[in-house]
């Protein structure tokens, strides 16, 4: 994905031209941002999410 930067004259502007971004996006865009966004601020996000499932799990059948 390339990274760019738009300077705007206003947040509106701004909003807009994210609403239209997303809009064109396809979804196999949307889900590679995901993932990268998940895999830099939680690297360890599939063992946590796994972890809790777990715990969850034992304490309904607990």
């Amino acid at each position: 994905m390339e990274k760019t930067i738009r300077i705007f004259n206003s947040f509106e502007e701004a909003d807009s031209a994210d609403d239209l971004e997303r809009a064109s996006m396809t979804p196999e865009q949307r889900v590679e941002i995901f993932f990268e966004l998940r895999e830099r601020f939680h690297h360890d996000a599939f063992a946590q999410g796994f972890a809790r499932v777990c715990r969850v799990l034992e304490l309904e059948q607990s």
